[in-house]
């Protein structure tokens, strides 16, 4: 923008051809032999007049532009801004209204990006089965979707009801889970069937202000199908073995009343030696499943460490890398023990050499971390995906419960147990237990 293009170029001109006018209007009078005096005034009062009314022909269309720059802030306060001025101006008005009219641009088009994302949003939150419940910090229901709507109130409009009144008209085993709003699973009656829910309870704060978010999954069609699959599993396993012990039971039975008919006792002892030991293979199999289906809940309490580790060395060789820690261990000594035990047993199953298989133990805030190294084949990433499952094994002999049970037992714990394969083969399987309670806190 050239400086005769400009506002402040035009007014200076205006001004200076406003001056020169003024100026040659004195000089003309006083040449008339007007007194000096009277001739300036006159030509001062000109000079104002012109210059007012120049000033007028200058400010109108300026104070409309202002006046329409005005009524688009307040277009733009109230949310609408599709309002835009048109001003053919070459001057930094111009400038203004165009830097106004981009402004608008871009908000309309930042609003329709987050009409469209927020319409999407709505409608994924809409469409899922899982039940989505929002509430405020008054417990007044501020936002459900469809299957929350459908869950509890029979499809009709719930937001600005409040929660307890809302719920107490509901399933009273679902009603009691989202009153005391504790994440976990539960079981509600539901039209004289019995339901299973997942509840999922967040805290949060929207716009300075406390929510609460709940989140209720169906899971009764996902827990009958994952049920009917275990059994599936339990039955196809549990046949296999069943078959394997029964089908030389039976061929020993008819070979030992062949050989009571032919007279051939001496052979009988090992017939039955032989259907003895199948019977007790068969025996601890059906054992070691009742053990996983009846286990105890844990019972933790101090316990030392060294005393531990040499009732393990006790009955599997390893080499201990970390120092026994000095604090004291909490947690149910039989159940851990036992976990311990397998796990060694897997490392010397598994092809490393003894003096690879080793135990750490590592004190870590709030929790112990155990560990059973070894350099064995290791686990494909397939076997690592589904070891933990339970009836899942790779041996030939394996029924698929030690590594289950393990697991079982470190979550009743309130742990964790963890499979990753090491750099260089081999495997580390990780055991994690927390601190006693008045040591973790």
């Amino acid at each position: 923008m050239n400086l005769s293009s400009s506002l402040e170029g035009r007014l200076a001109t205006l001004l200076i051809i406003v001056g020169m006018a003024g100026f040659g209007l004195g000089f003309g009078m006083g040449a008339n032999d007007l007194p000096p005096l009277l001739a300036w005034l006159a030509a001062a009062f000109v000079f104002l007049m012109m210059a007012l009314w120049l000033a007028r022909l200058l400010g109108r269309p300026v104070a409309a532009l202002v006046r329409a720059l005005a009524g688009a802030v307040h277009s733009f306060r109230d949310g609408d801004f599709a309002f835009s001025i048109h001003a053919d101006r070459q001057d930094e008005f111009g400038e203004l209204v165009q830097a106004h009219n981009e402004l608008g641009r871009v908000l309309r088009t930042d609003r329709q990006q987050r009409f469209q994302h927020e319409l999407m949003l709505d409608t994924v939150v809409q469409n899922t089965p899982t039940a989505l419940l929002l509430s405020n910090a008054r417990g007044h229901i501020v936002y459900a979707n469809v299957a929350a709507r459908h869950l509890l109130a029979g499809g009709r409009k719930i937001e600005g009801a409040h929660v307890e009144e809302l719920l107490s008209a509901g399933p009273s085993g679902l009603t009691e889970a989202l009153l005391q709003g504790e994440t976990g699973l539960y079981h509600a009656e539901i039209d004289g069937h019995e339901e299973s829910f997942h509840l999922d309870r967040r805290d949060l704060q929207l716009n300075g202000q406390k929510h609460r978010l709940l989140l209720i999954k169906h899971l009764t069609r996902e827990l009958t199908r994952q049920e009917v699959a275990t059994w599936k599993k339990v039955i196809r396993v549990i046949s296999h073995e069943l078959n394997n012990s029964l089908a030389p039971v039976i061929s020993l039975c008819h070979s030992g009343q062949a050989l009571l008919r032919a007279g051939q006792y001496e052979r009988l002892p090992k017939v039955l030696e032989t259907i003895g030991e199948r019977a007790k293979h068969l025996e601890g199999f059906v054992k070691g499943y009742a053990g996983f289906a009846k286990l105890p809940l844990p019972r933790p309490e101090s316990i030392v460490w060294s005393e531990l580790i040499d009732a393990l060395a006790a009955q599997w060789s390893f080499r201990l890398v970390t120092p026994a820690p000095a604090t004291k261990g909490w947690f149910d000594r039989t159940q851990i023990e036992q976990v311990l035990i397998n796990l060694l047993k897997n490392a010397h199953e598994s092809g490393s050499a003894e003096t690879d298989v080793e135990l750490a133990i590592q004190p870590l805030p709030g929790r112990v971390r155990i560990e059973v190294r070894d350099r064995g084949g290791g686990m494909s990433a397939a076997v690592l995906e589904n070891a933990l499952i339970p009836f899942y094994s790779t041996k030939r002999s394996g029924s698929g419960i030690g590594l289950a049970l393990a697991r079982e037992i470190a979550e009743a714990h309130g742990g964790r147990l963890g499979l990753q394969n090491r750099e260089g083969g081999g495997l580390s399987v990780s055991l994690e237990l927390p601190d006693a309670p008045n040591r973790s806190g």
